[in-house]
């Protein structure tokens, strides 16, 4: 192609690809016998948006460049084209003459361009001041592209099983930080029911008349999460003591039947008389019997989420996975839930077992629920000729 010798026509050109304020940039084709980029590099001329490439000399070549894969021809080649289109190595792998020179990728025309440029710092640097030194690594250049191109290719049953496998692992993390969760619960509930313990002996063992009135500020902290925080009325002005009776508004209706209920089969009654030492107790009781609820509540999940890694271990020592005899559902302890060691080169791979097994656990009323269905389930069988 032969560049356009006209400098009225290129400017004549660039006018009419010039947007308005506020329009949209038009996309025209390049006219016949020109080539785009040379306007571009015009353009950037003008601006002064120039890219400095590195000038060696003979000597520096010889001494500090030469390399026995290059040739000087070569390298010379390669900086002419990297001054003429802005090391826009993309074009300049297009416009490289493969013909008289090897034929060279983009990663190696990078290469050797970045390489010559840290010796040039290198050999040019004055002693003491801190060098920016171009690194390039055509090694990992090639495994990125490897790595797109591999990627790009996928069928679309590798798309929808990598989608499924993501979709599994965000499953497995959120009943994981689940897990979590509840085991932190547990362990605030444990200590909550040491401390109240601890508190109550410590209480009985003090005689009556060595203990203030007031001592809240020297009671062991109890975590906010465990029982129930009672508000307090310590400010200015008149308060009744029934209203230091009424529940909190954080305490949800579910614990507060299971509240009344609990009370009724202790023959407690819901509304006692309020003096200054029946408040105060009747508060702590409520308290303890709510902690005492969702520990009852932690201990049914904890069974249930055994009772299913042990279901899970014994499906698994029945298919042969796990190389080992199966373990009865009703085993005491813990323990038998762990899974069997297998000997190395035995048995199916250990990638093809299910790492997370234990679902949403469930209430006492959805067990019990679930255990009548059950036994109506194997009454009907038996009635059956």
């Amino acid at each position: 192609m032969e560049q356009c010798s006209s400098t009225g026509d290129a400017q004549q050109r660039r006018a009419r690809t010039t947007p308005l304020p506020g329009s949209i940039s038009p996309v025209y084709p390049a006219a016949p016998g020109c080539l785009p980029l040379d306007d571009l590099q015009a353009s950037q001329t003008e601006h002064g948006q120039t890219v400095q490439v590195p000038v060696y000399s003979e000597q520096e070549y010889q001494l500090y460049l030469h390399d026995d894969a290059w040739t000087k021809a070569e390298t010379d080649h390669l900086f002419d084209l990297s001054r003429r289109f802005d090391l826009r190595f993309v074009v300049i792998h297009d416009r490289y003459d493969h013909q008289q020179f090897k034929k060279r990728s983009v990663e190696d025309l990078k290469e050797r361009y970045y390489h010559i440029c840290a010796k040039l710092a290198n050999v040019r640097a004055v002693p003491g001041t801190d060098l920016k030194i171009p690194v390039f690594d055509a090694g990992h250049e090639r495994r990125r592209k490897e790595q797109l191109e591999r990627l790009y290719n996928r069928t679309p049953e590798q798309v929808a099983e990598e989608e499924y496998l993501l979709q599994e692992l965000r499953k497995i993390e959120a009943r994981k930080k689940e897990r979590e969760k509840r085991s932190q619960d547990l362990q605030k509930l444990i200590t909550a029911a040491d401390t109240t313990a601890e508190q109550r002996r410590t209480e009985r063992k003090a005689p009556k008349k060595k203990l203030p009135q007031k001592k809240e500020a020297e009671k062991p902290a109890v975590p906010e999460t465990a029982g129930i925080k009672f508000p307090d009325f310590k400010s200015a002005g008149v308060t009744l003591r029934s209203q230091r009776m009424k529940l909190p508004s954080s305490v949800g209706q579910k614990k507060i039947k299971a509240l009344e209920q609990m009370l009724l089969e202790l023959g407690v009654e819901l509304s006692p008389t309020p003096t200054e030492e029946l408040v105060h107790m009747f508060n702590e009781l409520r308290s303890d019997l709510v902690l005492l609820y969702e520990l009852k509540q932690a201990c049914a999940n904890c069974e249930y989420e055994l009772q299913m890694l042990r279901h899970r271990h014994e499906a698994l020592a029945r298919a042969g996975v796990l190389g080992g005899p199966a373990t009865p559902a009703s085993g005491p302890g813990p323990a038998s839930a762990e899974p069997a060691v297998t000997e190395p080169g035995l048995g199916p791979d250990p990638k093809d077992t299910i790492i997370d097994v234990v679902g949403a656990p469930l209430t006492p009323n959805s067990r019990k629920r679930r255990e009548s269905a059950s036994s109506s389930s194997s009454v009907k069988k038996a009635k059956k000729p």
